[in-house]
This record gives C-alpha cells, structure tokens and sequence, in this order.
C-alpha cells in the first residue's frame, strides 16, 4: 500500500518512520519536497506518487505566534489541508489529518466527545478546526481526522525537553497547575495513525495516552523519570502557579481532555497510561545521548 507521508520531519512524522508496517510502502516529504501551502506543489507530488492514502501530519503549531502570524497557522492549517484533501480526491487516495483538542474551549468538567461543540480560544485552534472542516466537506467518505493533544517525542522541541533542559540548568521551575489535559507520547499516536490507515477507518477520532494531568503533575513526572534514568543528576523544587501567573499571547482551554471510548472500539486498541509512555520517551533520549 503506498503511503504519501507530509510533515515527515515534525514529531509525529520521525515516530511514524520508525514503526512503518511492512505493508506500507512510504514516500516521506519534510516541508523541503512538499510544501502543503503550495496548491500547485501538493497536485503534482500526489499525482507523482499516486499513493493509497496521505497522512498529513504537517501543522503549524506555534500556538502563541499565531495570534501574530495568523496568516501562516490558516495557511498551513487550512489552506495546507485543503490541498492535500483536493489531491487526495483527484487520485482516489484516503487521508489521515492530524488535528489537536485546541479547538475545544476548555470549559467542559468531563472528557470532549468527537461531536462535542468546537469552540476555539485562539487562532491556532481556529485554524486547525477550520483544516477538520475543509477535508471533511471535501473527502468526507475518505478521511479519518484524529484529535491528539500535549504531543511530545525525543525528538524536536516540547515541554518534556523543555523541562529536562530548564530543571538541569536552574535552582527550581515554576508550571501551570490549573490546565488539565492528556501528555501524548507520539510514539503512541503514530501507532493509532497506521492503525486507523491499515483499518480503512473514517470519521472523527480522539486519540491520546490515557488518564489525565496537568502540566505541573507532568513536569514531577519528568523529574522522578528522569532521575532515574540519571538523565538529571539533582532534584529542584517544581511550583505549582495558577494561569494567570504566567500570561500568553494565546488563551488555552483549562480542560482538554478527549474520550477515547469510540476510537478503541474502532481500532480494537486502547492506549497506555501517559507515565507509561514517558518512561519510553525519555529512554529514547537517553538512547540518543548514547546510553
């Protein structure tokens, strides 16, 4: 089955190269081969490969510099998206996009259903509800949309690694206590993303790791693994703050949880507790730093 893989350089993109089916025959383009704001650039690599099915796994995610650059979020995440569903379609081809749990407002007191009311708080949940809409009025029959939230991975730039680099180099570190969601190893969404390919499955679908923290409880987390590991060699105070302690440029949803319960009846899979997935995250990294 060939497989056209777009962002194939962000998170998500270097976890799904590392666990390919042996079914899956997978051209990877990083934004340099295919730039998915370019409509003309997107028709002529899709046609190129022909493939089975398009992951979209290209975003941008700057969630504070969108409400400066929100030319740039819609036109990645829309605009970027509507390409690959119009290419899609020219070709027979399915799509699998990658959407986040920022288009909800927060405002919910238990777990966001996939036909729960969207309701963004800033521009890049905006946008990215308005990328959802675009492939599903385009390919409705063909595309699987997958919700995820708090992604992060070994590789590229995240809260874990921010947090390992922050607890290594100062004496304590402060963290949100009062925004509550899902920490989501991308090795993980990975496995639900070929899985829901491989399944043919279509519709709106939530995927993170199971149970539920805030960014606090997941900064202890990194520390009590990390140490460990000995990828911290000490211990620092982490303080717990209150939102309005620590001001963005963007609003966040206070709760963002996603229920899973449809999507592993689907998929006949149900993701790990988050601490579970973290332990395999910063073993990678520890892998990378040679041991």
């Amino acid at each position: 089955m060939r497989v056209l893989l777009a962002g194939a350089t962000g998170q998500l993109g270097w976890e799904l190269l590392r666990i390919i089916p042996e079914e899956m025959q997978v051209t990877a383009c990083g934004r340099a081969e295919l730039d998915i704001q370019d409509a003309t650039q997107v028709e002529t690599v899709v046609t190129d490969v022909r493939p089975d099915i398009i992951i979209n796994a290209a975003a941008y995610t700057a969630v504070d510099r969108s409400e400066d650059e929100r030319e740039q979020a819609y036109a990645v995440n829309a605009r970027g998206a509507e390409n690959l569903a119009i290419a899609a379609r020219s070709v027979g081809s399915r799509l699998v996009h990658i959407s986040t749990d920022f288009i909800f407002d927060g405002r919910k007191s238990e777990p966001y259903l996939e036909n729960d009311r969207p309701n963004p708080l800033g521009e890049y949940g905006a946008s990215k509800l308005l990328g959802e809409q675009r492939v599903l009025a385009i390919l409705a029959d063909k595309t699987a949309v997958i919700r995820t939230a708090w992604v992060y991975s070994a590789h590229g730039r995240n809260f874990v690694k921010t947090m390992l680099g922050l607890m290594a180099e100062r004496d304590s570190v402060r963290v949100v206590a009062d925004q509550v969601g899902t920490p989501t190893w991308a090795g993980s969404l990975a496995q639900a993303v070929w899985r829901i390919a491989g399944l043919d499955l279509v519709g709106i679908f939530h995927w993170t790791d199971a149970g539920v923290a805030s960014w606090y409880d997941l900064a202890v987390a990194v520390q009590e693994e990390a140490l460990r590991l000995g990828l911290l060699v000490r211990a620092v105070p982490i303080i717990p703050i209150r939102t309005d302690s620590y001001p963005t440029k963007a609003r966040r949803p206070p709760y963002s949880v996603l229920d899973k319960t449809s999507t592993c009846t689907a998929m006949q899979l149900c993701p790990l507790h988050w601490r579970v997935n973290l332990r395999k995250m910063l073993q990678d990294v520890k892998d990378q730093r040679g041991g």
